[in-house]
């Protein structure tokens, strides 16, 4: 039956908890939440003692705040106790709703445990609702939802009154439970969210410095840089370009934007270019400058994407080469052509017409494929095989080589082919032997420059060493061949003046042709045989004459 006081206690305790759990909402840290909520059950719910303890994220359960005495507070917090252990215990006793009691009598199991635990000295209970100081009783903190996921246990000991809580005590610890429960949450919620919100902050701090590192690097960068766009219809597009690469090209940042390197490139550096567009890519080629000229560049790719899933640009790094470009072509040069006339060497020569040569001489297809037919006659059913051919699909040997044939030199019937004409000067000993070997170089610099003079653009005219040259003159027929030795004669035996003094030389020419079938020794030797007999006939006019 209840007391005619009982209601003021209730009305006196629900205010004391209303105050308590409002300030349970204006802790500003996990850490102050955790000691509001133990110092609020001591405050407000009138126990001596309040212990809060929270589950970490191993499962177990530590001692996170203390209120009612300062000596158990410096001697607990921070201890742990056992999942298990406290499991047990939440199990064992008598459940006052929520809330877990375990009587002194039965509270001698677990004075083994790994529970940290603290109780007040007192004398034995005279009543039989009186609190006995091994009294233990216990407010599970669940966080809300179904899933009743366990965050803490409060544990209290010992209430003022020297008595156990009524129904109305063991609500309000309850409740109490409940809402500081709430607030751990909220606490915790916040807290993450405020790391969150500092490694974010860290994060983008990280990306400025990084990204203006970048931008240092790129605008500074003592080689030329560019990004471009990847894929959509703007793919390869410039989007931005450093102060290096603007001046190496002569072209602002502004027009820059208006290109792609595709734009740029020499026109037979684009399959180049094209080959090396893409993640790792690499070439050399030549790209134009604003003046209409090229410099050899060389570039290097690497792909570099905004975001996560965001779009993917190509940064390009342009390396100017042309001194050393130059070297090498100047390197190359000299290994191919002449130091004096500069005019392609025997090596070149013979490189030249080897390109043009095959082993098989012209013919040798329509050989192969009448004897195809023959074998397809005999046995239908066979498969055959020709060498140095590919088969098509109807057993016809493809010859992708345009053979180099040999027009007949004695009737001119319209075949053109490959000229091969020597050319031997007559006299140029004398000229050496009388005037020195400067003069002599000087008739050789101009016999070079008059040969190459007299010749269509695309042949070749290469000097062999010492006295003899050779040219090669392709699409030319018997009469064409015998023309063109003519004018070149004719331009050799002009006077040539050197230091004041004009000398002469005489010029013989032999004409061969170079077919598929030949070596390159066989062609030479045979335009070098008829430039003997040519010389020798000349000589035996001469002597008849005299």
């Amino acid at each position: 039956m209840e007391t005619e006081s009982e209601p003021y206690v209730r009305l006196a305790t629900l205010r004391q908890l209303h105050k308590v759990v409002a300030d349970l909402n204006t802790a500003r840290s996990l850490a102050d939440t955790l000691q509001t909520v133990a110092d609020g059950i001591v405050a407000g719910l009138g126990y001596e003692l309040a212990c809060v303890n929270l589950v970490r994220p191993d499962g177990d359960l530590v001692v996170a705040a203390f209120a009612g005495s300062a000596a158990a507070e410096a001697l607990i917090t921070g201890r742990v106790g056992s999942r298990p252990s406290w499991e047990r215990r939440l199990s064992m006793g008598e459940a006052w709703g929520e809330l877990r009691f375990i009587p002194h009598t039965e509270g001698w199991v677990l004075i083994e445990d790994d529970v940290p635990q603290w109780h007040t000295e007192g004398p034995d209970p005279r009543f039989e609702d009186e609190w006995h100081p091994q009294d233990r009783l216990y407010a599970p903190m669940y966080a809300s939802g179904g899933g009743r996921e366990l965050l803490g246990v409060i544990s209290v000991d010992r209430p003022r009154n020297g008595r156990r809580p009524g129904p109305w005590g063991q609500e309000a610890l309850q409740m109490y439970a409940s809402q500081a429960a709430i607030a751990i949450s909220n606490a915790r919620l916040r807290a993450n969210m405020q790391r969150a919100l500092v490694r974010l902050e860290r994060e983008q701090q990280a990306l400025r410095a990084s990204e203006e590192s970048f931008r240092q690097a790129f605008e500074y960068a003592p080689s030329g840089m560019a990004i471009a766009e990847m894929g959509g219809d703007q793919h390869g597009r410039l989007l931005r370009t450093n102060d290096a690469l603007c001046r190496l090209l002569g072209r602002p940042a502004s027009a820059m934007r208006r290109y792609s390197f595709a734009d740029l490139v020499h026109p037979e550096d684009v399959g180049t270019l094209l080959r090396t567009s893409a993640e790792g890519g690499r070439a050399e080629l030549r790209l134009g400058r604003r003046d209409g000229s090229y410099v050899w560049v060389s570039l290097r790719n690497s792909v570099v994407a905004d975001t996560a899933d965001g779009p993917r640009f190509l940064l390009t790094h342009v390396e100017d080469i042309e001194d050393r470009k130059r070297h090498e072509l100047q390197l190359a040069h000299r290994a191919s052509h002449d130091a004096l006339t500069g005019l392609p060497n025997s090596a070149e020569l013979r490189a030249r017409l080897s390109s043009r040569l095959c082993e098989r001489p012209h013919g040798a297809r329509e050989a192969a494929i009448e004897a195809l037919d023959a074998a397809y006659d005999a046995d239908p059913d066979t498969i055959f095989h020709t060498e140095g051919f590919d088969f098509g699909p109807v057993g016809v040997p493809y010859d992708h080589h345009v053979h180099t044939i040999a027009p007949d030199s004695e009737i001119d019937d319209g075949t053109k082919g490959l000229a091969v004409l020597f050319c031997d000067l007559d006299g140029f000993k004398s000229i050496n032997d009388r005037f020195g070997h400067q003069t002599g170089d000087e008739v050789l610099v101009e016999v070079a420059r008059r040969l190459t003079t007299g010749v269509r653009e695309g042949d070749t005219v290469a000097r062999l060493g010492g006295d003899e040259f050779v040219v090669l003159a392709d699409g030319l027929g018997a009469a064409d061949a015998a023309d063109l030795a003519v004018r070149l004669r004719n331009a050799i035996i002009l006077p040539i003046r050197v230091d004041g003094r004009g000398v002469r030389v005489g010029a013989s020419f032999g004409i061969g042709w170079a077919s598929c079938g030949m070596s390159v020794d066989e062609v030479l030797q045979s335009a070098d045989q008829r430039m003997y007999v040519e010389k020798r006939s000349r000589a035996k006019v001469h002597r008849r004459a005299g």
